[in-house]
């Protein structure tokens, strides 16, 4: 037996005796040993298998940027941003924008508006479309990332990420998403068109929210691995294969308020397969890039 047809038959048996990812986590390990990380081979890692939860945040955080790739510098680093963390907190305590009771979330939002300059005149004054973006992704982070910090961090430089690395792709992704359905579809997406649903689809949630409020955040974390490390194109797939799985409910339905409604809410129970078989698209229709938009 060859090396690959030995490995090949191992992956097999791992998935079926439930060790799925046994050698992809071996893999992992041996590139977070490297004294120096290897961001390159990290991206290449993430894009094609989903990462161990125990790892996750470490990577996210070398790869965002938050962490350098030096081992020996990331106590150091991570004791800075604790301590840039405390004092942006303070910052806010001391101006009563937040207080003990203020949530988690909103907590990020606020620091992230005093980091950035755009911190309101008053807590009270209603939040700009951004900032609506930016909870709900600070919101759905909370339940991936433990550590208050690493949380602030990891939302934080995740939200940079869509406004510079994606601002020009992000809006294209509406686009694209109506080709690959067309591909996958076609009698679906002219269902959409023709009730005038294409152009009211929920895209914000989708897109510019990443899918925050829309899929459990246990299904979530893995599309947001993709994301991470380099694609946003991943989204489309998401959606695309949303509307797949969902073809008889919303071929059923007859008004672009009613799918988009739907669509909105959609049932949990799926959100584990629909995230796998996205994947699969993707990897179908763009192969594994390492930095795809």
């Amino acid at each position: 037996m060859t090396d690959d047809s030995q490995r090949n038959f191992r992956s097999v048996y791992y998935e079926k005796v439930g060790f799925r990812g046994v050698e992809e986590k071996k893999s992992l390990e041996i590139l977070l040993k490297d004294d120096r990380l290897d961001t390159e081979k990290l991206c290449t890692f993430s894009q094609r298998f989903p990462l161990p939860s125990m790892y996750r945040a470490l990577v996210w955080k070398v790869l965002l940027g938050i962490l350098p790739p030096h081992h020996e510098s990331h106590a150091k680093v991570m004791m800075y941003r604790k301590e840039q963390y405390s004092d942006v907190l303070h910052a806010l305590k001391v101006v009563r924008f937040v207080s003990d009771a203020t949530p988690q979330a909103e907590v990020y939002l606020r620091m992230y508006q005093l980091e950035s300059g755009k911190l309101p005149r008053s807590p009270s004054f209603p939040l700009e479309p951004e900032d609506e973006v930016f909870l709900a992704i600070a919101k759905a982070m909370e339940e991936m990332v433990e550590d208050s910090i690493d949380c602030y961090w990891i939302t934080r430089r995740f939200v940079n990420q869509l406004n510079t690395k994606y601002r020009d792709s992000l809006p294209q992704l509406p686009k694209a998403f109506e080709q690959y359905l067309n591909l996958e579809d076609g009698r679906l997406l002219t269902h959409l068109k023709m009730c005038s649903a294409a152009p009211k689809l929920p895209y914000d949630l989708w897109f510019k929210r990443c899918f925050a409020g829309c899929l459990p955040e246990s299904s979530l974390q893995r599309v947001w691995d993709k994301v991470v490390s380099g694609s946003c194109k991943i989204l489309v797939f998401v959606a695309v294969e949303i509307l797949l799985t969902f073809k008889i409910k919303v071929m059923a339905l007859n008004s672009a308020e009613k799918i988009t409604k739907f669509l909105e809410n959609i049932p949990q129970d799926s959100s584990d397969a629909i995230v796998s078989k996205a994947i699969d698209l993707w990897h179908k229709h763009c192969g594994t890039p390492v930095h795809s938009s």
